[in-house]
C-alpha cells in the first residue's frame, strides 16, 4: 500500500504526470467503451480522490498487444523478481513469442529471459516450483539444472553459495532435499501445473478479473482506514474528558495498546 499511497499523494500535490493508456472496444450496448492497458494505479488513485474523468492516451492494438504492453509495464515497474517474471516469461512462451520478442517487449536482458527460458525448456518443473515458492533463489535452480544428474559436486556448490549469501537460512537444507528429490523421481512433478489461457481474449480477461480483485481489496483497505481514523478520534475525545479518564483509572483500564496510543497523541 506504501506505493500506492505515493501514487495518490504524488497526484494530490502537484497532478498528473503521465496520462493512463487504453484501447477502444465496442461495450456489451454496442456503445464505445474502453480497456485499460497501462496506468491501474493511477486510474485507481484518481478514483480515490474523487476525480471521475482523467488523462488518456487512446491506442489502436489488439487485445494480445494490450496485454503484452500491460504485462511490460507491470515488468518495468517492479523490478526483476524473478518469482513473478519467470510466469511471466512463460506466458508469453506460450503465446508463441521467440525469446528475441520477449527482450524487445519487455526490456529484460538478454542472458537473464535466456536462463529462465533454458529451466521452462527443460522441464524443470521441480526447480521452477521451489523458485516460484522461494524455496531456492533463481541462480541456484540454474546451477542445480545445468549439472549433471550424479554430479558429487552439488554439495560443495550449495556450500559455496550458503557462504557467499546466495542461500540463506534453512534454504540450504531445502536445496539438498529437492536435489535428493529430483534424483530420484526427476525434474517433473508428476501433477498438473496451472494451464495458461490459449487466447488472447481469455488472456485479456484474466487480466481483468485481477484488476477488479485488486481494486476490491484496495477499496476494502481505504474503508478499513476510514474506519479506523473514526475511531481514533473518537477516542481522542474521549481521553481529553477528564471525567472518563478518571473513571477508566478507577476501573484499571488507564492504558491503551501502543499502536493505538500514538495514533490518538498524532492526530
Amino acid at each position: 500500500m506504501k506505493v500506492f499511497e505515493e501514487i495518490v499523494e504524488n497526484i494530490r500535490s502537484i497532478g498528473l504526470k503521465k496520462p493512463i493508456t487504453v484501447t477502444e472496444r465496442e461495450g456489451a450496448d454496442g456503445a464505445p467503451a474502453y480497456l485499460l492497458v497501462c496506468g491501474e494505479g493511477r486510474l485507481n488513485a484518481f478514483r480515490l480522490l474523487g476525480e471521475s474523468h482523467i488523462p488518456a492516451l487512446v491506442v489502436n492494438v489488439t487485445d494480445e498487444d494490450a496485454f503484452i504492453m500491460s504485462l511490460a509495464e507491470n515488468i518495468a515497474r517492479r523490478g526483476h523478481r524473478p518469482l513473478e517474471i519467470l510466469a511471466d516469461i512463460e506466458l508469453l512462451l506460450a503465446r508463441d513469442y521467440t525469446i528475441d520478442d520477449i527482450i524487445t517487449r519487455t526490456g529484460l536482458s538478454e542472458k537473464y529471459v535466456r536462463d529462465i527460458v533454458f529451466l521452462l525448456e527443460k522441464g524443470e518443473e521441480r526447480l521452477i516450483e521451489a523458485v516460484q515458492n522461494g524455496t531456492i533463489p533463481l541462480t541456484t535452480a540454474l546451477e542445480i539444472a545445468r549439472a549433471k544428474h550424479d554430479d558429487e559436486n552439488l554439495g560443495d556448490m550449495l556450500e559455496e553459495a550458503y557462504k557467499t549469501g546466495q542461500l540463506k537460512g534453512h534454504q540450504i537444507t531445502d536445496a539438498k532435499r529437492l536435489i535428493e528429490k529430483r534424483r530420484e523421481k526427476g525434474p517433473k512433478t508428476g501433477g498438473d501445473r496451472p494451464k495458461l489461457p490459449n487466447s488472447a481474449h481469455s488472456l485479456v480477461k484474466t487480466y481483468q478479473r485481477e484488476v477488479a480483485r485488486q481494486h476490491k481489496l484496495m477499496l476494502k483497505a481505504d474503508h478499513a482506514h476510514q474506519q479506523l481514523l473514526l475511531v481514533v478520534q473518537g477516542l481522542k475525545r474521549l481521553f481529553a474528558d477528564e471525567h472518563f479518564v478518571t473513571l477508566l483509572r478507577a476501573e484499571g483500564l488507564d492504558s491503551l495498546p501502543k499502536y493505538l496510543a500514538d495514533r490518538i497523541e498524532t492526530a
